[in-house]
């Protein structure tokens, strides 16, 4: 993904927009409403805590605003999102802004932190060929980590059966149209990735949420998975 600020496609497509930023809620559905919490996560009472795909911040200042973390680091590879998140969240001395790919930012510190969390994040745009396995090194020993995508793509075609993006339409800063990758990926491919990555079989949740306002329903998959010892 480009980082430049004239190229970088998150400034039109981020998750999170600078109004959304301050909240002290947590939620992991796509409407951001609805379902599971924090508790998701387990105690992470003096525990390191990645996000990776944190946008405008938004989860990660819920997380060391409401919790007692040793450190929240969160990841981000757009410079647009980055400097939101620096912005609103200048306060919170235990999180961390980084801009940085997922990627090449958890190989270079194994064991390095206790839980590792997504919210249609970094785990949605990156090839979890590569990502699952990073993260696996990453994490201390029987180390956690939740991630929430997409059950299905949002025109309501079911997701993938193999393990392979789709690009998705996005309009660039510019005003010009591109595309993004995106793995929507069903059940059984992501419960074999995980396991192929060194993670134990996942716990999975679904979130079905009709959707506000005439927007369409969107089911959201979550994964709860250990790191294997």
């Amino acid at each position: 993904m480009k980082t430049s600020a004239a190229r970088d496609t998150w400034v039109s497509y981020g998750r999170n927009s600078v109004s959304s930023g301050l909240t002290r809620t947590f939620f992991w559905d796509w409407y951001q409403r609805a379902g599971h919490g924090l508790e998701l996560l387990g105690d992470v009472t003096n525990r390191a805590v990645v996000e990776l795909g944190s946008g405008a911040g938004k989860q990660a200042a819920a997380l060391v605003r409401t919790q007692a973390p040793a450190r929240v680091t969160a990841v981000d590879s757009s410079s647009a999102q980055h400097g939101r998140a620096r912005e609103l969240h200048a306060d919170l001395t235990k999180l961390e802004m980084v801009h940085a790919d997922a990627v090449a930012y958890l190989q270079q510190r194994p064991g390095a932190f206790n839980v590792c969390y997504s919210v249609f994040g970094a785990i949605d745009f990156t090839d979890p060929h590569t990502l699952l396995p990073a993260i696996s090194t990453a994490l201390a020993p029987d180390g956690l980590l939740v991630f929430s995508t997409l059950g299905h793509f949002h025109t309501g075609h079911p997701a993938e059966t193999d393990a392979r993006p789709t690009n998705i339409p996005v309009r660039q800063p510019d005003g010009t149209k591109g595309t993004l990758a995106r793995w929507v990926l069903d059940i059984p491919v992501w419960t074999r990735l995980l396991e192929e990555a060194g993670f134990e079989t996942p716990e999975t949740l679904t979130v079905n949420d009709p959707g506000p306002d005439g927007r369409p329903p969107i089911a959201t998959n979550i994964f709860r998975a250990r790191r294997s010892n």
